[in-house]
């Protein structure tokens, strides 16, 4: 769970904790010598109080030997007011403890206590002196105070250290969020800039190097290297394709001269030839046909990615898929091939439609099971011409959904020994007129292809 909190938190959490154990640690010291100071104190200040209450009562007070009563002297008012300060109790008892001579309001009935000594009973401290008076007759004071006093003032230090440690720790923590904001924000700043970068793709750009040498900075000047070496490779790479596509896009073009050349020979071949030869011959032909169609496709999509444009006009996208059924219709005996088209006019280049457009419906055919019906739709709105090419067939495999676009992707149930670059034309053709190609599926089943392009402007007929 540490690993998963943020940095910030760890390091303020880290800094809170070490304060949180330092405080802890000079709170049980101070805890300890105070509150051994406070009872140290408050014993004392019992005894000191036993003793000044020995020394009153010596002072005023004796026994009237005439009456056989004790004669205070005045004393009982001050030790009423010495001890009502305190909350003190006071107990003069005879030597023999059989008479209390006088105690104060409140004060408990003591057992019998040493003499000289401190007791601790009834919630008191009580500490007695022995008091010698003029007349032979001595008294035994007790004075006391009670251990609440000591009690509470210890629970108010508790109370203050803890508040103090955790007090402490709470604003360590707060320190730490916002030091270690503050040191982070360089970080934060990197994070966005490489995140921007990884957006736009633009190795170009550079994250920001703070002022301080430090491993903050350190880590920004390896962040920009190292995307300097990306964006040179990149260069180097795209360099590298370009060539690549150069090469394929003459190759291809250069190949259809002797693939022609190649095909007319065979075809005579075919024609004068009988037997194994004749067989043979239209073997090769066969291939050869097989070859010039997979230099065609490649030759297309070189084009397309060097950007090459060929002659555009203006075309009937409409025309375009009655055409191309009819070329299908004599390998669509087995299925079901209808098309409902309206106007549908483009900017582009009717072989490239044409291609696009047989790539469909060739894949509707060869990709479902005899018997199914394949439809194509050509409709114009919205300042889009669309063509949407669907069947009631068993549908595209789950798992060939995202890569159905993709060069050389084909499906278990090809049964025409293609290539599986059918769909990549289709796509570069559709984007190379600005427009796009999407896979649905049907809520009924099926496969349905969608093309948008965008339409062109047709001029009204002049009324005769």
């Amino acid at each position: 769970m540490l690993r998963r909190l943020p940095i910030r938190w760890r390091l303020a959490g880290g800094s809170a904790v070490l304060t949180l154990v330092i405080l802890l640690i000079f709170a049980i010291a101070v805890g300890v010598l105070t509150s051994r100071g406070i009872r140290d104190d408050f014993e004392l200040r019992v005894a000191r109080g036993a003793d000044e209450v020995r020394d009153r009562v010596q002072r005023s007070m004796r026994f009237d030997l005439t009456t056989g009563e004790w004669d205070p002297g005045g004393i009982i008012p001050t030790l009423q007011a010495f001890v009502s300060a305190d909350r003190a109790v006071i107990r003069l008892v005879q030597v023999d403890g059989s008479t209390v001579v006088f105690a104060t309001d409140g004060s408990p009935q003591f057992k019998h206590l040493a003499t000289g000594e401190a007791t601790v009973t009834r919630g008191f401290r009580v500490e007695t002196r022995y008091i010698p008076l003029q007349g032979g007759y001595d008294v035994i004071a007790q004075y006391g105070r009670p251990l609440s006093e000591v009690s509470s003032t210890l629970d108010r230090v508790r109370f203050l250290l803890i508040v103090g440690v955790l007090g402490g720790a709470a604003l360590a923590l707060a320190a730490g969020l916002v030091v270690a904001r503050n040191a982070m924000g360089p970080v934060a700043r990197m994070t966005a800039t490489t995140r921007e970068i990884a957006r736009t793709r633009d190795p170009e750009r550079r994250v920001p190097v703070p002022a301080a040498s430090d491993e903050v900075a350190e880590l920004a000047e390896t962040l920009n290297e190292m995307l300097a070496a990306l964006d040179s490779s990149r260069e180097e790479t795209e360099a590298m394709l370009s060539r690549q596509r150069q090469f394929v896009a003459d190759a291809s073009h250069e190949l259809r001269t002797p693939l022609t050349s190649v095909l007319a020979n065979l075809e005579l071949l075919v024609d004068e030839l009988g037997g194994d030869q004749g067989e043979a011959a239209r073997s090769a032909l066969r291939s050869s046909q097989r070859m010039r169609r997979l230099v065609a496709d490649l030759l297309l999509l070189a084009r397309a990615d060097v950007g090459r444009e060929r002659p555009r006009a203006l075309t009937d996208l409409a025309d375009v898929a009655v055409e191309v059924a009819a070329e299908l219709e004599p390998v669509a005996s087995e299925h079901e091939l209808t098309v409902d088209a309206s106007p549908a006019f483009v900017e582009g280049a009717r072989d490239d439609l044409h291609r696009m457009a047989l790539n469909l419906m060739e894949n509707a055919l060869r990709h479902t099971p005899p018997g199914t019906r394949v439809h194509a739709v050509v409709s114009n709105g919205d300042g889009k011409a669309r063509l949407v090419v669907s069947d009631d067939g068993p549908g595209v495999a789950p798992e060939l959904r995202e890569r159905v676009f993709e060069r050389f992707v084909r499906g278990e149930g090809d049964r025409g020994g293609s290539f599986g670059l059918g769909l990549s034309i289709v796509r570069a053709v559709a984007a190379s007129h600005g427009g796009a190609v999407r896979l649905e599926t049907p809520a009924e089943g099926g496969t349905r292809f969608v093309v948008e392009l965008p339409a062109a402007h047709v001029a009204e007929p002049a009324p005769v």
